[in-house]
């Protein structure tokens, strides 16, 4: 399956008490909503987002679905790319000589 990280951005970041509970809402409503995601990798960062999210899905159609439930569980601000394995971006580039 292809691989997404989802760069998200809290509009209450100052929440301390509520955030376990939000963060167990959210993935809560992903499996429900989109069940056949698998989760690689869930982290807190520096910098101008909050959390990342790695994650596979079958198709783009289901990671925009994870990056809108998202924003509805309190994100501001959502960012979702795709990601390629370097292995595969190796054969990529052999590919192209």
């Amino acid at each position: 399956m292809p691989i997404y990280i989802l760069a998200t951005k809290l509009q209450n970041p100052d929440l301390f008490e509520k955030r376990k509970e939000q963060g167990d809402k959210y993935l809560k409503l992903v499996r429900e909503k989109v069940p056949s995601i698998k989760w690689i990798a869930h982290y807190a960062i520096l910098g101008p987002y909050d959390f990342i999210d790695i994650f596979e899905a079958e198709s783009e159609q289901e990671a925009a679905k994870v990056s809108l439930l998202s924003r509805s569980a309190g994100a501001s601000f959502a960012e979702s790319w795709t990601a390629i394995p370097y292995s595969n971006f190796i054969k990529i580039i052999e590919d192209l000589k």
